[in-house]
């Protein structure tokens, strides 16, 4: 089961809440390190805010894009 810790960015939608998780990679040559961003629609059953940090887990499918509920 994957745990991700993100942000809540936006709350358009009922019961859905898109986070933005963000991770440090580094270069395989030059062993510089950036930031990567990519984003989640995530079951929304606690009622969050944007701003907020959230646990999110997988779960079954619960519609095309919507496959992780929060736990916190």
């Amino acid at each position: 089961m994957k745990i991700f810790t993100g942000k809540v960015t936006a709350k358009k939608i009922q019961k859905t809440a898109t986070v933005e998780v963000e991770r440090m990679v580094v270069h395989p040559l030059y062993g510089k390190r950036y930031k990567r961003a990519k984003k989640y629609q995530v079951h929304d059953e606690v009622g969050v805010n944007i701003g907020d940090t959230v646990k999110f887990v997988t779960c079954k499918p619960i519609s095309k894009l919507k496959k992780w509920r929060i736990t916190k």
